[in-house]
């Protein structure tokens, strides 16, 4: 199968079981209140297949692009028989209830699916076990400007104490242009500092410009059909140097390779204990010198069913509050829109986790996606959950109804905020996917 067909197939699978188990929430919770359901969809538009059971039409519909649960006398300005079935004709926590169903649904999902993989396959980078010392600076980054050195120990950033690089990582992604306090100790002195990260690459995150320290320069990713590969280089080779010198962190050859550029290296590597030296011409992609090599360590664990669940919960809260911050971020226009995925995007992510090796890799795109779609239904816009729950709140401390006029006027108001959006989603993916279109993104 093709690789198109591939992440088809896979972005359809995934999004199509999010959809449907967000709808199901909503769906279950409505019919165990008493709630008349008329249609239970996947998708909008044309009814292409389905079938009734009793008073629902279960049905996909020709555009895929998300799903609805139709109950009955939901519209506000629908006439009201004031038939018990009727979803108006039931008191506001029953509403609320309903509306905030679906998007627990995806988050439940989120941590089930994450605590099967934990349980089974937990894989994380080993750097983050590793203590936060600095293993590069590149030239001429934020860090090296804000005088960051080889082996400083980075103990606090921006109001984290003792944090790992998964920590830092994070806090430097979500701050382009943005100073981040941070403390760091060298040679037994804590010294204060302050690095602005730079907006870098498509995405335009955040980028210090700092590496952590590696012990050793394991290949783990060896792109085919690239220098290295040619050369005869094999994942699980050492590199111990580059040009005869000792090669502290793979960061030190990619700042190497753009001082030489297209001029031929010699790698000397450590292979089954034997000493090995290969030369490699490095290629031009992208505007980069590229020898094709990837150096990622991982550990893998498996945990009890207690302790897969515990980090669950703290891994899904903590990219829940992560999602919360970008958004933040992105209202208060500090952070670039581009960081966003959309939907192509995502069919490349799924495509990719498809194609790897076992089932985790996609079960854990999936929990990620999934928390991503609880969140968004969350946030107080009209037309998403998270705004009838607005709504419900604010009708019940006003303890009457908001006006079918003012309702009216916010719901097109929102429709058109999330065809902009969604637009906008769109374009940012295609710019980031067609070669050479990504430069033209402001």
């Amino acid at each position: 199968m093709s690789d198109f067909l591939t992440s088809l197939v896979a972005v359809v699978a995934v999004l199509g079981f999010m959809i449907l188990i967000h709808e199901f929430g909503h769906y279950a919770v409505a019919k165990w209140l008493g709630v008349r359901v008329e249609q239970f969809a996947i998708g909008f538009g044309k009814r292409l297949i389905g079938f009734r059971k009793g008073e629902t039409d279960y049905r996909i519909n020709a555009l895929p692009l998300g799903g609805y649960v139709k109950m009955a006398g939901e519209n506000p300005m629908d006439e009201r028989t004031g038939d018990s079935g009727e979803f108006l004709s039931h008191p506001r926590w029953h509403r609320f209830l309903i509306a905030i169903a679906g998007p627990a649904m995806n988050i439940l999902l989120a941590i089930v699916l994450l605590t099967l993989v934990y349980a089974v396959h937990y894989e994380y980078p080993a750097v983050y076990d590793e203590p936060t010392v600095v293993g590069w600076v590149f030239k001429d980054t934020p860090a090296a400007k804000a005088g960051f050195q080889i082996g400083d120990r980075i103990t606090r950033i921006d109001g984290i104490a003792n944090p790992t690089w998964k920590d830092v990582t994070m806090k430097e992604d979500l701050s382009p242009g943005q100073p981040l306090d941070v403390v760091v100790d060298r040679n037994g002195q804590l010294l204060e500092k302050t690095v602005v990260p730079e907006a870098a690459g498509v995405d335009q995150i955040g980028q210090a410009g700092w590496a952590p320290n590696e012990s050793k320069v394991i290949i783990t990713d060896l792109t085919s059909d690239m220098p290295a590969e040619k050369a005869g280089l094999k994942e699980g080779d050492e590199i111990v140097a580059l040009d005869g010198k000792p090669l502290p962190a793979i960061a030190a050859m990619i700042e190497s390779l753009e001082s030489t550029k297209d001029k031929p290296v010699t790698l000397t590597v450590l292979r089954d204990g034997k000493t090995l030296n290969f030369t490699v011409q490095p290629v031009l992609i992208e505007k980069r010198y590229r020898i094709g090599v990837g150096s990622m360590p991982m550990k893998t664990k498996t945990l009890a069913l207690g302790d897969a669940f515990r980090l669950s919960l703290h891994e899904n809260r903590q990219n829940a509050m992560l999602i919360l911050e970008l958004v933040k971020k992105m209202a208060e226009r500090k952070i670039s829109m581009r960081s966003i995925e959309g939907p192509i995007r995502i069919g490349q992510a799924a495509g990719e986790a498809a194609r790897s090796k076992g089932w985790t890799p996609l079960m854990e795109l999936t929990a990620a996606i999934s928390l991503n779609l609880g969140i968004f239904n969350l946030l107080p816009i009209p037309i998403l959950d998270g705004g009838v729950i607005l709504f419900l709140i604010i009708e019940g401390l006003m303890r009457r109804d908001i006006s079918l006029a003012i309702k009216e006027r916010v719901y097109q108001a929102a429709f058109v905020f999330l065809v902009l959006f969604a637009v906008m989603v769109i374009y940012n993916d295609l710019m980031k996917t067609i070669p050479g279109l990504a430069d033209r993104l402001p």
